[in-house]
């Protein structure tokens, strides 16, 4: 056994707040070696970045932490700031969830990766800016030396992460912190930055911790695997222990929250009910006890240690739970589930073929561009941004149709053009049986606005934080004529609908949590009884364990109120689990079409394959053997009118062609081809 690069014993981190101690991390211990990456996994406020700002000296003065952090041989806790300085960036390096906050902005890419260099090392400028385009290449970025004096701003999300993880190696580390690393990129982007970390890691031997709320990540990624919860390890094992043989109540219901892009069959997501607790005067028992489908009275007489659980498996696998031992490797405590999976009606449209049910939206060649302007006061066109090219579906009478694709493909812009009701040059919008180009007036707009309404991506954002519940959700009511009485009956049944107290209804938006927040957007969205409901993002915004509740609603109120949702994500497991029919994009037009299983079980288009492929499965044993399909590069400028096939320039399949099959790739436009039942975009699929 070799000594531990890091050695993490009882860390205790609070803060000071008006409503009193807020015990952010209480006793949080663990080892890590040197080349092996451990995961910390758990919600929002678990303390899992509160934990790594620690260990890298990052906290407020009004923090105070307590315990021992062992780096290399070195007490780290009792430091000075100017002491600390010295590890920061060479021992320990740190990759933050935020790539445009990591870089300074009036500073060059070369700027920043020469500082990281010379201010731990004696090395004269010329040397530092070799070495910075040494790391750029590495890390996949495109002519390294003319970018290296390019400011951040002029880079994407993903190549911003890419320059945040070649200044993390920059100093060959022995430590890297990845805090939710990848949250914010979309998954082909996240599959290649996954890449670059176990690339750091080899270059660099780095031990490293992944910080993720996506099991999936972890599945792929980690060695080890510590669950938090209330500021406290409830968790911690082996990778494979952990997925196959789970025994804490809490890490069975994360697992089953989550849809699986690999499974076909469409049963209910398991939620864990509640919310966290809040971290201020906890009670000695077990912190997780009032969510807990199998909660006893003794669990409320004391909080219970994090102790070792015999599983026959291999590793030390601990868990905090009293009941540990009953549960099986199925997550199962005497043949019931830990966790019981809830049923969901089964709508009786589903027995009624598809093409016999009502039209509810009909697009048809619908086209977006933005004039591309120059010029401070005399703007003149220069060009234009192709947002939407020709793209055409329908939805039917309680279906799900999901659009997909990377950020800037058009798939937002899809919704806004449908939301504002805007007529087509040469083609058309039909809603519930109205054509928008045959609107007269604000009036008939407003009628038509009752048959489709939208839910937005972040709830916070989309409620007027002045108004009550009950104003937020009447609003819509109100703005049809509905009078006061019958919209607050209205207002009553909504919040019962979607699994909210009425008696809250005159409370405001921020006394309820993100998972509540979004419910209350949809019941708005339902107030004036729609046909079609059109979610942008809806729960990305959302942990995992409230993400499974918000989609089991989605599922519910379409089956009761034979709703049809037009949806758009970029997880293509949610899309899995919720869609019937999908649609993905690529810069602005759709490249594959059809029924979700046979789009999934069958991809045909090559950027559909690699997207699929993207996907982590919160499984070890299957994503660690997966064959990936990592696309190089970001998407081309929407600017530019490709005269060919617009994947071309990042296509797998492409650079397998021979010289006639290229040239018709580069010079002819493919057209979706094939059946209602799946339909693609490429000349040899």
């Amino acid at each position: 056994m070799t000594a531990p690069i890091l050695s993490v014993r009882d860390l205790k981190v609070s803060f000071a707040s008006e409503a009193g101690r807020v015990d952010a991390v209480r006793g949080v211990s663990f080892d890590l070696e040197e080349g092996r990456t451990l995961g910390i996994v758990g919600e929002s406020g678990s303390g899992k970045s509160v934990t790594s700002l620690a260990i890298m000296g990052l906290l407020d003065e009004n923090a105070k932490v307590t315990g021992s952090i062992m780096f290399d041989g070195q007490e780290l806790l009792g430091k000075t700031d100017k002491q600390l300085s010295a590890i920061r960036g060479n021992g320990i390096a740190m990759i933050f969830q935020d790539p445009l906050t990591s870089l300074t902005p009036v500073f060059t890419v070369g700027d920043q990766l020469i500082e990281a260099l010379t201010v731990h090392k004696s090395m004269s400028r010329t040397d530092a800016w070799n070495r910075g385009i040494e790391l750029l290449r590495l890390v996949g970025i495109p002519s390294p030396e003319r970018r290296m004096k390019s400011f951040p701003h002029e880079f994407s999300g993903g190549m911003r992460q890419r320059v945040v993880i070649a200044i993390a190696m920059a100093n060959n580390p022995k430590l890297i912190i990845a805090d939710e690393p990848t949250t914010a990129l979309d998954v082909t982007i996240q599959a290649q930055i996954l890449d670059l970390i176990a690339t750091a890691q080899r270059e660099t031997g780095a031990a490293v911790i992944m910080i993720t709320h996506d099991m999936g990540v972890v599945a792929k990624t980690a060695d080890d695997v510590l669950v938090m919860y209330a500021g406290k390890p409830v968790e911690q094992a082996p990778v494979r222990e952990l997925f196959h043989n789970t025994r804490m109540p809490y890490s069975i219901g994360l697992l089953g929250a989550i849809p699986r892009v690999d499974k076909k069959e469409k049963t209910p997501l398991v939620p864990v009910k509640g919310n966290p607790p809040l971290l201020v005067n906890l009670p000695d028992a077990c912190p997780f006890a009032a969510r807990c489908p199998i909660a006893v009275a003794a669990c409320h007489a004391g909080e219970p240690a994090l102790v070792d659980v015999h599983t026959g498996g291999d590793g030390v696998h601990r868990a905090a739970c009293i009941r540990s031992h009953e549960i099986d490797s199925n997550g199962m405590i005497g043949g019931v589930p830990v966790f019981p999976v809830p049923e969901i009606p089964v709508s009786a449209l589903e027995e009624i073929p598809r093409e016999d049910r009502p039209v509810t939206l009909d697009v048809q060649n619908m086209n977006k561009s933005f004039p591309l302007l120059k010029g401070s006061f005399l703007k003149r066109k220069v060009g234009e941004v192709h947002a939407v090219k020709g793209v055409s579906f329908d939805i039917r009478e309680g279906e799900t149709m999901a659009i997909v694709g990377e950020s800037g493909c058009g798939k937002t812009t899809t919704l806004l053009q449908i939301m504002d009701l805007v007529k087509q040059t040469d083609g058309e919008i039909t809603i519930a049986g109205t054509k928008v180009s045959e609107l007269h007036g604000h009036r008939n707009e407003r009628e038509l606005r009752r048959d489709i309404q939208i839910v937005f991506q972040d709830p916070m954002g989309a409620l007027d934080p002045r108004m009550t519940v009950a104003d937020v959700i009447a609003e819509p009511l109100r703005a049809i004529g509905v009078d006061r009485d019958t919209a607050n009956a209205r207002v009553d049944e909504l919040m019962d609908l979607v699994g909210l107290d009425p008696s809250h209804s005159n409370r405001f938006p921020g006394a309820f949590s993100g998972g509540q927040r979004q419910r209350i957007g949809i019941a708005r969205a339902l107030a004036t009884n729609p046909k079609i409901v059109v979610l942008d993002e809806p729960v990305s915004a959302l942990d995992v364990s409230i993400q499974a509740g918000v989609i089991n609603l989605l599922d519910e109120l379409k089956v009761k109120l034979g709703l049809s949702y037009l949806f758009v994500a970029h997880d293509l497991s949610v899309v899995r689990h919720i869609a019937d029919r999908v649609a993905v994009m690529y810069l602005g037009s759709f490249v594959e079409h059809g029924d979700v299983d046979e789009i999934f079980d069958d991809p045909q288009h090559p950027y559909t394959q690699a997207l699929l492929s993207a996907i982590p499965i919160p499984d070890p044993d299957i994503e660690r053997t997966r064959e990936r399909i990592v696309l190089q590069g970001d998407l081309p400028s929407p600017t530019e009118q490709a005269s060919g096939c617009a994947f071309v320039t990042r296509c797998p399949l492409y650079q397998m062609l021979g010289a006639e099959q290229k040239l018709q790739c580069e010079t002819e436009v493919p057209l979706l081809t094939g059946s209602s039942a799946h339909s693609n975009a490429c000349h040899h699929r």
